[in-house]
């Protein structure tokens, strides 16, 4: 089951045409800085500065959080917004083919989320 922030988290990035979203839960690895990274790019900066401000817009509304810290909001090429219990990854495409964050993480269990309301494990 989908915590309900990752969900809030991954409809707002959707919203706004997010690509390739997808959770990853870090809980069982035990050395990560928190429990879920929320990650997905986006194919310009206006674009992955639109996504993450309807994901900080999503989570004020519907959940009353605020990111405790954001970064890359300047320049719009990774943007984080750190919700503690989640952080938020929203890369310009090609920043996010090149770091490979995914592969860092391989062995946390991953979702995607494909569409408004669907989700897929694996």
């Amino acid at each position: 089951m989908v915590k309900k922030e990752i969900k809030v988290i991954a409809d707002a990035m959707l919203e706004k045409k997010g690509q390739d979203v997808l959770s990853l839960d870090l809980r069982p690895i035990g050395t990560a800085i928190s429990d879920y990274f929320v990650v997905c790019n986006a194919s310009s900066t206006t674009q992955v500065r639109a996504i993450a401000d309807n994901v900080e817009y999503r989570m004020a509304e519907l959940l009353k959080m605020k990111p405790s810290c954001k970064q890359g909001t300047e320049n719009g090429i990774w943007v984080i917004l750190d919700y503690g219990m989640a952080v938020v990854h929203i890369f310009q495409t090609e920043y996010r083919n090149f770091y490979r964050l995914e592969d860092l993480w391989a062995d946390a269990k991953r979702q995607e989320f494909k569409e408004k309301d669907g989700s897929k494990e694996k």
